[in-house]
């Protein structure tokens, strides 16, 4: 069953968590006043200035903001301050009933994958995949359409994805319906064996990365592959790979990795969705039914709060 998160109203509070590597102040402030300015007051999580290596404190820390944000009956909805790495660490310790209890919005997109799939597998709630506080909206040159579609939380609002947004090929022609899942090809693939293995049967898949090389693509999609996730899907979402490009003469190149997994899958499909690690990064709501005709390149996503 799925729960759609109500939607927001001017003045609610927005709880801000680091629940995987610690994040840059100075840009996190920056991000906070982006929220700010959107009419909405903030709530910072406690242990959020904690630092432990390349973890943005102990994992009962981080799991401590992550539950106290949806325990609070005030936040109304929970954002990252960035990803990194860490929030599979403590997926296996969250209180999935709590956050049935209380479904609100919660947003992130990166290492917050992981969450995603887990939250939406035990829970059945709509999560959103969207630039981030300080990773994203910490900078000075944020592209106006990523900050263009936090609309979406204060009014239902079906998402048209076309190439009015960037261009889009057809690299297996057809029409498809689905739950959208997915996210990070590394951190779904991080999900494999695990009580939170990613459910791809009769969804529509999307995956994006980040600084990988061919080789590296190849491998988790292959295990993708052999894991049975790309048989049952219904058409496949290929976000952008941002800088996933050959450091070596000789090298397959990424669109060569990603055709041959495509026309294994042979389900519709479309490329060069501007969703994951590039500007602008399109907020998406994920575990919502969506459509796509590779024919008219377009993507059609229904609204993901009530």
């Amino acid at each position: 069953m799925v729960t759609k998160p109500k939607r927001l109203q001017k003045g609610d509070t927005i709880g801000v968590i680091a629940p995987a590597s610690p994040p840059d102040f100075e840009k996190l402030e920056q991000g906070i006043r982006f929220i700010e300015k959107l009419g909405l007051h903030v709530k910072i999580g406690k242990h959020i200035e904690k630092k432990m290596g390349y973890l943005a404190g102990t994992d009962e820390e981080r799991l401590e903001d992550f539950h106290t944000m949806f325990t609070d009956n005030n936040v109304k909805a929970v954002i990252c301050a960035r990803g990194g790495y860490g929030t599979a660490r403590f997926a296996s310790k969250i209180d999935y009933e709590l956050i049935k209890k209380n479904p609100k919005i919660f947003w992130g997109y990166s290492d917050i994958t992981f969450l995603h799939t887990a939250i939406h597998q035990q829970t059945g709630l709509v999560t959103f995949h969207g630039p981030m506080l300080e990773s994203d909206l910490g900078t000075s040159d944020v592209d106006p359409l990523s900050k263009h579609y936090f609309q979406q939380l204060f009014e239902p609002q079906t998402i048209t994805y076309s190439e009015r947004i960037s261009p889009l090929e057809g690299m297996v022609h057809g029409m498809a319906r689905g739950q959208i899942v997915g996210g990070n090809l590394s951190l779904l693939i991080s999900t494999l064996g695990t009580p939170f293995e990613i459910d791809t049967r009769g969804k529509l898949l999307f995956i994006e990365d980040v600084n990988e090389i061919p080789i590296t693509i190849d491998r988790m999609l292959n295990q993708l592959f052999m894991a049975g996730k790309l048989k049952d899907i219904t058409g496949f979402l290929i976000g952008d790979f941002h800088d996933c490009l050959s450091k070596t003469d000789g090298s397959l190149t990424l669109e060569d990795v990603l055709i041959h997994y495509v026309l294994l899958a042979n389900k519709p499909t479309l490329k060069g969705f501007k969703i994951g690690h590039c500007s602008p990064n399109i907020s998406i709501p994920l575990g919502v039914w969506a459509s796509i005709n590779t024919f008219e390149k377009k993507l059609h996503v229904e609204s993901g709060i009530l």
